[in-house]
């Protein structure tokens, strides 16, 4: 479902003299349906650098990133936005939402966005809210204005509204507490027996042994003059 074939990365200082400085190279991996893979290795080591490659926020400077029938490295940007609305989820570390847009409407948007009825969305919405424990009476107000995990939360909720047959999972259990890090758990276990091919970052080792059928460690993808 998702497959990174010998993928590089540079990136351009054009403040610099427009130095370019290789961050990757020969990236290379296989994640099937039903199958969450961690990528591991110290800071720096280009994790994030390769969640946003399969993303397609950053752009590879080679090689292939096919997630489906589609190759990240090579959409035009209209391919791009279908891909994230129709196959690839991402659940990032940061809620990056509109003001003033109630949280209801905030995790039901990926299901609007395809065209689930307006009542289904909702309902399915505040069904991940409750489970993650977000009171109701917080759900016609923006989410800009909660705490930060209050905000993680509303965020793994929009990330798992839909049942995309792809995830990004980037830190989905830093700084929750045990029973919203149980829910957290459960969502991804039952994203797997559905089918879902998931790549994560997860520094929570005991989250990473629970949910993860292997590693791939991405500091063999260094190019060794920035080692």
């Amino acid at each position: 479902m998702i497959s990174v074939q010998d993928v590089s990365k540079t990136f351009t200082l054009h403040n610099q003299g427009a130095a370019v400085i290789p961050v990757m190279e020969g990236a290379s991996l296989q994640v099937a349906a039903g199958e969450c893979v961690a990528l591991v290795g110290a800071s720096g080591a280009g994790k994030s650098t390769l969640m946003r490659m399969i993303y397609g926020n950053y752009l590879a400077a080679s090689g292939r990133i096919m997630v489906g029938d589609v190759d990240v490295a090579a959409a035009a940007p209209r391919e791009i936005l279908r891909l994230r609305r129709e196959v690839l989820g991402y659940v990032s570390q940061f809620l990056r939402v509109v003001p003033r847009v109630p949280t209801l409407d905030v995790v039901a948007e990926p299901l609007l966005s395809v065209g689930v009825e307006a009542g289904e969305a909702r309902a399915r919405a505040a069904a991940l809210l409750t489970r993650l424990n977000i009171p109701e009476r917080l759900w016609g107000l923006s989410p800009t204005t909660f705490s930060g995990g209050e905000q993680q939360r509303v965020n793994i909720a929009r990330g798992f509204a839909r049942q995309y047959p792809a995830m990004l999972l980037d830190e989905p259990t830093a700084s929750l507490d045990a029973t919203n890090r149980e829910q957290v758990m459960q969502l991804i276990e039952e994203a797997k027996a559905r089918g879902a091919a998931i790549v994560g970052i997860f520094h929570d080792v005991e989250a990473r042994d629970r949910v993860c059928d292997r590693e791939v460690d991405v500091t063999g993808f260094t190019p060794a003059k920035v080692a």
